[in-house]
């Protein structure tokens, strides 16, 4: 059974780090609300899927237009990650002063359910003007970096079968990298980041230090939504179908990556959303083997959240939180 496991190994790295990279990016979205407003954001899931299906359709429309489709592939890939975060990031920031704002001093569970009327909202936009235009609010888009990649292992190591990945897979992993080395370095080393931190220390002597709190938050949203709405159009490329309720279990794990890394902790959320691809990937393949095909690959999401359930048993602070002390 160990020897199985391991021949497996290099192809559960791979799409382990690809879907690792996705949740370590989403998850960044919620620990940086979390961490300025103590609100967990579960609209963010469904910003993610606003994003991928923005996306799609600029992918699709620009494939259509001639001159456009001379354009490299991946110049083009950038356009409409710009594009999309840009509208992303301004969707964020609408539902942060329409629906959050007002509720800022109101009792915790009031905000966090409004969160989930939001991302009820936007599945039903979504799917209405998907299906509205698209007959269908299952949506494919064009075939982007599908080129299949072999790698040999078996000639370097018996122990390890061949593994493969599509293009895309490098795509979506330095894109991931770089937006998270871009966002550690926005938060721990300007200006804003700073007034970010302050604000997630103590919000009333931050506005009495001259620090707009309600800029700091909005742009707070705007980038976590548009790190997410990004995310989405990765999404998209590399798994090529979407549909309005991809961002309510992506989401859910997301969350489950930002509470396994540390809640409010930024590198705490991309090592938990790294792990979590990995540990699920592995869950997946290996899960039947396991059990001696009692669970099969479809109980990976199971396996998911039975982490976090252990998590907040053992350590609820996350790998790279702290404890936080009780004030009396």
């Amino acid at each position: 059974m160990l020897h199985e496991m391991i021949q497996s190994l290099p192809q559960v790295l791979i799409d382990g780090l690809t879907l690792g990279t996705v949740y370590a990016v989403v998850a960044l979205g919620y620990t940086m609300v979390y961490g300025i407003l103590q609100l967990i954001n579960f609209a963010h899931g469904e910003i993610f899927m606003t994003g991928a299906f923005i996306g799609t359709a600029f992918l699709l429309i620009f494939t259509n237009i001639g001159w456009i489709s001379s354009i490299p592939a991946i110049l083009l890939l950038i356009l409409v990650l710009l594009t999309t975060s840009i509208l992303t990031g301004f969707l964020g920031m609408g539902i942060e002063r329409v629906a959050y704002r007002p509720l800022r001093n109101a009792p915790r569970l009031i905000p966090l359910i409004t969160a989930i009327g939001i991302s009820f909202v936007l599945q039903d936009i979504v799917r209405f003007i998907a299906e509205l235009t698209k007959g269908n609010y299952i949506v494919t888009g064009p075939s982007l970096f599908t080129k299949q990649i072999e790698i040999h292992t078996s000639s370097i190591s018996s122990i390890f079968h061949d593994s493969s990945f599509k293009s895309s897979f490098f795509i979506v992993l330095i894109t991931a990298i770089l937006l998270m080395i871009i966002l550690d370095y926005f938060v721990n080393k300007t200006k804003w980041g700073t007034a970010m931190r302050a604000v997630a220390l103590d919000r009333e002597t931050a506005s009495l230090m001259s620090i707009n709190v309600n800029k700091v938050i909005s742009i707070t949203f705007f980038i976590g939504s548009a790190l997410g709405g990004a995310t989405g159009v990765l999404f998209a490329v590399q798994y090529g179908t979407i549909d309005p309720y991809i961002g309510f279990i992506l989401g859910l794990k997301a969350f489950t990556a930002a509470v396994l890394g540390g809640i409010g902790n930024i590198r705490g959320a991309m090592i938990g959303g790294i792990l979590l691809g990995v540990m699920e990937m592995f869950a997946s393949a290996n899960l039947s083997l396991l059990t001696g095909g009692v669970f099969g690959a479809e109980y990976k999401d199971v396996f998911a959240f039975a982490i976090l359930i252990l998590v907040l048993i053992f350590k609820p602070e996350g790998l790279l939180g702290k404890p936080v002390a009780e004030k009396v």
